[in-house]
């Protein structure tokens, strides 16, 4: 059989208050409106036991908010590298009291706008659009006006305007090629990308900010890339081959810099195969933090991907539209796993333009 619902007068008769009085509290107005702390408790203790619920539809209707949040993806949904994205903006919107609807469009626009027009449909408050990749998207011109932030991915140069969080990938290659110096080495070869700006794999923001942080950091203390094997796709097998055909050209030790943790799986198979070590010989420092990063032997050093983070800011900023009256792009610190994959060198060359010890 099932049980009756418990209503709102209910509380107030066993309360001993007035149904205005009720809601007031339950709505966490009564001290605004002056209501007595004692009151407010028996209100409160009140509606605990006899277990009330809202009538969340009913409330929606009187606050012109629906306490739902739209969530769509590309591919986020079913990668466990960026799943946390989802894990982070489910507690954002838990913390503030909403619920997420999330859906997947598989990359493909059309979809994308489908699911877009049926959470509008469903009256979500706003709405976040999630990528896998960093890279530029467009999302629905229906959106345009709606309250939407873009979650790892930036508004194209022909959509509408949005706020959008993602990784601080310039500043994390500044920091890998700091690490690299600070042990000592000054030959650091890039694998994945070549050594200039314009060597890196096309629709990538995460790849371009990397490089261009890397040559900056170099520049600045007046090195260089010592060379770039440029990679079109980031997977094992393309590590493996760039860092192969690195040690054929007779390169047998330095750094290496490989611009993502899939990369650098094919980086050590290649250094294993032609009997050398990490960091014996090689050092290497990547990025993404993926889940196998801490299984190999050894351990790789790696910049992660702040996914949890970025779900979490993402739903802040939809939320909180005062401080964010203007579409803004916001970047989050990579934080550095540092394993055993990069060796100190004890009596390094000094760098150009400083002097010998």
């Amino acid at each position: 059989m099932s049980r009756k619902r418990v209503t709102l007068a209910d509380v107030a008769e066993a309360a001993g208050v007035s149904r205005t009085t009720a809601s007031l509290v339950l709505s966490d107005r009564g001290t605004e409106l002056r209501i007595s702390e004692a009151s407010q408790d028996r209100v409160r203790r009140v509606a605990a036991e006899l277990g009330y619920r809202p009538n969340m539809l009913s409330a929606s209707l009187r606050s012109g908010t629906s306490r739902t949040i739209g969530f769509i993806s590309d591919t986020v949904a079913t990668s466990q590298l960026a799943g946390d994205m989802i894990k982070g903006a489910l507690e954002g919107a838990r913390r503030h009291g909403y619920m997420l609807f999330i859906g997947e469009s598989e990359g493909d626009e059309r979809q994308q706008e489908l699911l877009a027009e049926a959470m509008l449909d469903r009256q979500v408050d706003g709405l976040v659009i999630a990528s896998m990749f960093t890279r530029e998207r467009s999302f629905p011109t229906s959106l345009s006006g709606r309250h939407v932030v873009l979650l790892n991915t930036v508004p194209g140069a022909d959509g509408p305007p949005a706020s959008a969080v993602i990784p601080d990938e310039f500043t994390a290659g500044r920091e890998a090629v700091r690490l690299l110096l600070d042990a000592g080495h000054r030959e650091i070869h890039l694998i994945g990308a070549g050594p200039t700006a314009a060597d890196v794999p096309a629709d990538t923001i995460a790849g371009d900010e990397r490089l261009s942080g890397i040559l900056t950091e170099l520049d600045s203390v007046g090195l260089a890339p010592a060379s770039g094997h440029r990679s079109p796709i980031w997977l094992p097998f393309d590590g493996w081959k760039a860092t192969s055909s690195l040690i054929s050209s007779g390169v047998r030790s330095g750094a290496l810099i490989t611009f993502n943790d899939r990369l650098a799986f094919g980086a050590y198979q290649a250094i294993a195969e032609a009997g050398l070590s990490i960091p014996g010989d090689f050092s290497i420092v990547s990025f993404d933090d993926h889940q196998l990063a801490g299984w190999l032997h050894p351990g790789l050093t790696t910049f992660a991907i702040p996914h949890r983070e970025l779900g979490l800011r993402a739903i802040e900023i939809l939320l909180d539209d005062a401080a964010h009256p203007h579409p803004t792009v916001e970047r989050l610190h990579l934080p550095v796993r540092v394993r055993d994959s990069v060796r100190t060198i004890d009596d390094p060359a000094p760098l150009p333009g400083s002097s010998a010890p």
